[in-house]
């Protein structure tokens, strides 16, 4: 297997919506789970920050990942449509993701 690197990003959830985010997530339509792992991506978590909304990321892929090619198909496209009443989104869509820097690692 391909060395993998950590990827870490943050998003905002709407007030209130910390509920319905989980159970859809819980309900991850096996379309998009392909998809996202067919893009190379493994060991996918999401925590949320109760106080302040915000969602954290922290998934891992090779260096060789698809990633970037997922915002052209259609099912993660749908994915955002329905997960965009939420959460902070893009025009079209697109969760607002800022990125993190990797601070500290202990291995």
């Amino acid at each position: 297997m391909a060395e993998l690197h950590t990827h870490a990003f943050r998003m905002q959830l709407n007030h209130g919506a910390a509920a319905e985010y989980k159970r859809r997530h819980d309900q991850l339509w096996p379309e998009l789970a392909h998809a996202l792992k067919a893009a190379g991506i493994v060991d996918y978590w999401i925590f949320l920050d109760e106080p302040t909304h915000i969602l954290f990321a922290v998934l891992k892929a090779p260096a060789d990942h698809g990633m970037d090619a997922l915002p052209t198909q259609a099912i993660v496209r749908q994915w955002w449509d329905y997960m965009a009443d939420l959460m902070a989104t893009e025009p079209d869509h697109a969760p607002v993701q800022i990125a993190l820097q990797p601070m500290f690692h202990l291995a």
